[in-house]
């Protein structure tokens, strides 16, 4: 089937009972503009405090002027696994991948309507401050993080380590920086190095130069499902830099220069897409050798979604389904059968077969670049990244019986009697 059109149709947390989040019910509001004086981290620089080891977002002190490459910021759940924070996760003992992220008094330039790093934040909140994944990212001297892993050696908890970029005019130079300060003392064969691109600021030859660098996987955030949600969500209809031609264009770089199962793109789901345009692109990413990775829409506070509803769990289950058959199972989209509103009406597979698939539970596992367990368990756990842990998307963890029947009844597919 080709696309479908949803124009009228709203969602149910209008008092309907549709189960997907429609294209016009998911209009970001239009950024407003920040005053020159708080432009550009210019509180920040202006004030010039000099940072002091890690420093955590929630000290609600003036932020420290920390840069990349000699400061990077690491998700919460990092931060614990690695011990330079406390705190605990639920049902989760440790996060397996190392999430970094660039990080800089300017922030990110790009105003993506979905994220809360953007830059309309300029005027509430300093850059280091902003909560992004619904989580805070205290920021880690990048030589402090280098020292533990290696000391840590084989004993790591960590299974991979990710290397995110942002929008900033250094943000190339010094993501070559910061890999360069990991393989001098961590060997990327012993633990894989992923790359989190920004293709706006990148060229092909940038992309073969992480990869010489010792860089295993490199991944895109497409994010959008189709070029429409890109440019409302990520380009000219929030005043961003971005575009869906020039982040295909170096994502098929990294697919001739990582080669296979090397290179991939992350999709949310639940923006305005039908469930056949992003299992659609999913097949399509499948066909060209590489992989996808999977959020649930969360509307993080402070951006400019923050009004919209998170994804219905049955339209995320179905496509999480979806994704993982085709990904893993060699299940094709023109297998599945789709209703007139894009819905997945059937997975392409017997039903026998299905149900050991769901009872299996991987396919509703966070879906990311691999570990060391297997092919199709992440590293890139990103604990209640996409949702809160009382109604989890994404599961951490290994879902238990107790996790698949709730899944099962999210789904509308019933355990079958034997």
């Amino acid at each position: 089937m080709g696309c479908v059109k949803q124009e009228g149709v709203t969602s149910s947390t209008n008092g309907d009972e549709l189960d997907f989040n429609p294209f016009d019910a998911m209009a970001p509001r239009v950024p407003g503009k920040t005053p020159k004086e708080m432009r550009n981290g210019a509180r920040v620089k202006n004030e010039g405090p000099a940072p002091q080891g890690v420093y955590r977002p929630d000290y609600n002190i003036l932020t420290p002027h920390m840069r990349s490459p000699e400061y990077v910021q690491m998700s919460t759940a990092a931060a614990i696994t690695l011990g330079v924070t406390d705190g605990r996760m639920y049902r989760c003992e440790c996060t397996r991948c190392l999430n970094l992220l660039l990080t800089y008094p300017e922030g990110c330039r790009a105003n993506c309507a979905y994220c809360g790093l953007a830059r309309h934040r300029e005027a509430e909140r300093d850059y280091a401050d902003r909560n992004f994944i619904r989580v805070d990212w205290p920021a880690v001297p990048m030589d402090e993080i280098v020292d533990i892993v290696a000391r840590d050696g084989i004993d790591s908890p960590f299974h991979r380590m990710c290397i995110s970029m942002i929008t900033h005019p250094r943000s190339d130079e010094d993501t070559v920086a910061v890999l360069k300060k990991w393989t001098a003392k961590i060997d990327p064969d012993t633990m894989p190095v992923s790359i989190l691109s920004n293709p706006t600021t990148m060229g092909r030859d940038d992309v073969k130069n992480l990869r010489d660098l010792g860089a295993d996987i490199f991944t895109v955030a497409l994010d959008a499902a189709t070029p429409a949600l890109f440019d409302r969500t990520r380009g000219k209809g929030v005043q961003s830099p971005h575009k869906w031609s020039k982040y295909w264009e170096v994502l098929l770089d990294a697919k001739d220069i990582f080669g296979p199962q090397k290179f991939g793109a992350h999709i949310i789901v639940g923006m305005g897409e039908t469930e056949y345009e992003v299992l659609k692109l999913v097949q399509e990413l499948v066909d060209l050798g590489g992989h996808s990775h999977m959020f649930c829409f969360f509307p993080e506070q402070g951006s400019l979604m923050d009004h919209l509803p998170a994804t219905p769990r049955d339209q995320w289950r179905r496509v999480q389904l979806a994704r993982y058959l085709i990904d893993y199972r060699d299940v094709h989209v023109d297998h599945m059968r789709f209703d007139e509103l894009g819905r997945v009406k059937h997975f392409g597979l017997p039903q026998g077969e299905l149900d050991d698939v769901i009872n299996a539970g991987v396919a509703f596992r966070t879906s990311g670049c691999p570990g060391k367990f297997a092919e199709d368990i992440s590293a890139c756990d990103r604990p209640y990244g996409d949702s809160p842990p009382s109604d989890i998307a994404s599961y951490p963890f290994q879902p238990k019986k107790k996790d698949v029947k709730k899944i099962r009844k999210q789904m509308g597919i019933p355990l079958r009697q034997v």
